[in-house]
């Protein structure tokens, strides 16, 4: 089985509109919501694949029952600890002549919530996939994902983290299955720029040797490159299209590559992670399974 952990989720309001006028009042085109949060993004194109999963993480208030009651609509089975105070965050994105966000706090997670989230992971199995991604809510410690992959150090968990700089570090040393950093963060872990693809090899294998077993950079329009745990370097194009969204393309990568990757082949797990990344980015929402496929007969 495959979990996701969403510490913070949230409905994204999308409004799009014409000119932004500050001061003003401004009138929307169109509109959307969606129900996100990095771990739940994972989930919804691991549906798309057909690889079911469990989203796990914290959710309060009556934002949290819609953002619950729309995950399970997706045919996700949800099992979010539920907070006695607060409401999950909206974020508002505006698309006009320039995307501007309001990114909400969310609400306050206590000791007794943490408890029983770690109650929910420690059912966890050998052979199991958990997704940790995107940052911590000030409400928790920063050492969490440390914590939760220490806590389940003694079973043969494949742990999958989306993070950057330290709280990336700082998992190494519980060997995750896979973590995703662009080329960009590698560049800024070890204090310099990368600008070639030897040279994206060299701190990838860095990051290798410090304990991660495969390690993919995505690379924007120049694609990927895997260095996956037998040795092997793998790099991969871009899908073509026309880009719509820059939302979750990255969390689409992560879901294409653990489904990809569930029988063992690396360079197929590349290549259905770049297809999916390519479909959130050429939708307005994320990738859908037809999109997914026709992509990725490009690679």
């Amino acid at each position: 089985m495959v979990y996701t952990v969403t510490f913070n989720p949230a409905i994204d309001y999308v409004v799009h509109t014409g000119k932004m006028l500050l001061g003003s009042v401004n009138r929307s085109v169109s509109e959307e919501m969606y129900f996100g949060g990095k771990g739940i993004n994972v989930s919804i194109v691991l549906a798309e694949l057909g690889v079911p999963s469990k989203a796990l993480g914290f959710t309060a208030g009556f934002t949290g029952e819609a953002i619950e009651q729309g995950v399970r609509a997706m045919g996700i089975d949800a099992d979010f600890v539920r907070l006695s105070e607060g409401n999950s965050r909206i974020n508002v994105k505006i698309k006009a002549e320039e995307e501007t966000e309001l990114n909400g706090q969310g609400p306050h997670i206590g000791e007794d919530a943490l408890a029983e989230l770690f109650a929910k992971l420690d059912r966890l199995q050998d052979g199991d996939t958990l997704i940790l991604a995107g940052s911590i809510p000030s409400s928790l410690p920063s050492d969490i994902y440390e914590k939760i992959l220490q806590r389940l150090s003694d079973r043969k968990i494949k742990a999958v983290v989306d993070a950057t700089k330290d709280l990336l570090f700082n998992v190494l040393k519980y060997r995750p299955f896979l973590i995703k950093p662009n080329n960009h963060e590698l560049g800024e872990m070890f204090g310099t720029a990368l600008t070639s693809d030897s040279e994206i090899a060299e701190y990838a294998a860095k990051l290798q040797d410090m304990g991660a077993r495969n390690v993919l950079v995505s690379m924007a329009g120049d694609g990927a490159i895997l260095l996956d745990e037998n040795g092997r370097l793998h790099r991969c194009g871009v899908c073509k299209g026309k880009v719509k969204n820059s939302v979750g393309a990255g969390d689409s990568m992560v879901a294409g590559f653990t489904a990809g990757s569930l029988d063992g082949d690396y360079e197929y797990a590349l290549r259905l992670g770049t297809a999916c990344g390519g479909a959130t980015a050429f939708s307005d929402g994320l990738a859908k399974k037809e999109l997914i496929y026709e992509l990725l007969k490009q690679l």
